[in-house]
């Protein structure tokens, strides 16, 4: 079993404002103080995505669902922040449905971001088309109106699904699975979907804690039904607790209060 009050504290003994506000959110629903996103605000570009970091002035695909993701933990996706992320997103989408960051972040883009390579775009493509899945779906929970990126979606979940092997396999990073997983359920992908999901439960005994926490925050993002994947996610991470309440981060102790907050996330009912 998960020690939730135990990962409580670390995020509060270990935790910036940020982190202590997105705790606060996803423990009571407490809105954040405005402080807490400000440093959101001033980072985002004019263009409506987010850089990837430094002096960079180029948004990025892989940044931008970052943010998306540290804004849903700081009260949900909506607002005028949210609505220029995900209308950039959807000005940026190929017309094959895929997203590839620009070419000028080459030279600094990690692997899973790197323009033009197969790997990256089919990774990008399931996690933009799954923020914006996720957008949607809090917009919309009961889908009583068409969803105002329907066709961006459409063209990412075809995408997706195209670049799936017979056995549910995808040939791209691993956490390009679970994304891809919530992007075709809510597509109503099933059977895809549900093949991916039983590919993530044979991989899960080698997945760091990390990539099980994320995985885990994601996928209860959607309504996937029969949550068996989620109980063995939550199950493998009570096993991987530390004693002082945290998980590892796959980038090193300085993103542990990161990864605690999405395995609080992930464990959230």
């Amino acid at each position: 079993m998960v020690d939730i009050d135990a990962a409580i504290r670390y995020v509060v003994t270990n935790g910036d404002p940020v982190e202590r506000a997105r705790l606060a959110y996803l423990r009571a629903g407490t809105p954040p103080p405005p402080p807490a996103l400000v440093r959101l605000e001033a980072d985002q570009t004019a263009a409506g995505g987010w850089p990837a970091g430094g002096d960079s002035t180029v948004p990025s695909i892989d940044a931008t669902c970052f943010r998306l993701a540290e804004l849903d933990d700081l009260g949900g996706l909506h607002g005028a922040q949210v609505d220029r992320a995900l209308a950039w997103l959807a000005a940026v989408q190929h017309n094959d449905g895929s997203w590839q960051e620009d070419q000028s972040l080459a030279a600094e883009a990690p692997a899973w971001a790197m323009p033009g390579d197969p790997e990256a775009t089919l990774y990008l493509t399931a996690v933009a088309g799954f923020w914006i899945t996720v957008a949607e779906v809090e917009a919309h929970p009961h889908h009583e109106v068409p969803p105002t990126y329907e066709r961006t979606l459409a063209a990412a979940t075809r995408f997706v699904a195209a670049q799936l092997r017979p056995d549910g396999s995808w040939p791209s990073f691993l956490a390009a699975g679970w994304h891809a997983a919530g992007l075709l359920h809510e597509q109503q992908h099933f059977y895809e979907s549900a093949r991916v999901q039983l590919v993530l439960g044979d991989r899960m005994e080698d997945m760091s804690p990390a990539e099980v926490a994320n995985m885990a925050a994601a996928l209860r993002r959607v309504n996937l039904g029969d949550d068996w994947l989620l109980q063995s996610a939550r199950k493998r991470l009570g096993e991987t607790q530390r004693k002082d309440g945290g998980w590892d981060s796959d980038e090193g102790p300085l993103f542990d209060v990161n990864t605690t907050l999405i395995a609080i996330r992930a464990c959230k009912t």
